[in-house]
């Protein structure tokens, strides 16, 4: 019986945790230090006061839905980046190997830095860490101030690059210079 009770409160705590990770809109955006598939080291702080930052969060590389959503970034590159915005594809994915996110940049010509997160720390941080152990496809949408301006939990694969813009163009995001 011991053993089923301390399971059970495990279980709970562990709930607990998970509901507490939850952002909103109008929180602070957890700060990052992320490798990219372009060999570079990104941080959510850098861009603080200067421009807005877009996160969006994929399960894993080579996959459907994910090379679905790269391609739609990719093939609308020039139209995202009109706007005065850093954007992000990011996973608890390894960003070097066969199937880490350089190789995954690579093999669908994206011209974005695609972040991996293999530790899994910042993915939690956010919130999207599901029980499969990878990230929930969201996109978060950071103002230039650090603050969560939006989220997105219904990303669609296929038209994630249009959905981005509508979004970029309903917050307000300038125009880049």
């Amino acid at each position: 019986m011991r053993v089923v009770s301390t399971l059970a409160l495990v279980m709970i705590v562990g709930a607990g945790a998970a509901r507490a990770a939850q952002l909103g809109v109008g929180d602070k955006a957890p700060d990052f230090k992320l490798v990219a598939s372009d060999g570079k080291t990104y941080r959510l702080s850098h861009y603080k006061g200067k421009k807005a930052v877009v996160l969006a969060w994929f399960p894993k590389a080579f996959t459907q839905g994910c090379t679905a959503e790269c391609k739609s970034l990719a093939a609308n590159g020039d139209r995202l980046r009109k706007y005065d915005v850093a954007y992000f594809m990011a996973s608890v994915d390894p960003v070097e190997g066969e199937k880490g996110n350089k190789a995954f940049a690579e093999s669908e010509k994206a011209d974005f830095p695609m972040l991996g997160d293999p530790t899994k720390a910042v993915a939690t941080a956010y919130g999207v860490l599901n029980p499969q152990g990878v990230a929930n496809r969201w996109t978060f949408y950071i103002d230039k101030h650090g603050d969560i301006a939006a989220i997105d939990k219904a990303v669609k694969p296929a038209t994630s690059a249009e959905d981005m813009l509508a979004r970029l163009a309903a917050l307000k995001v300038p125009a880049a210079k």
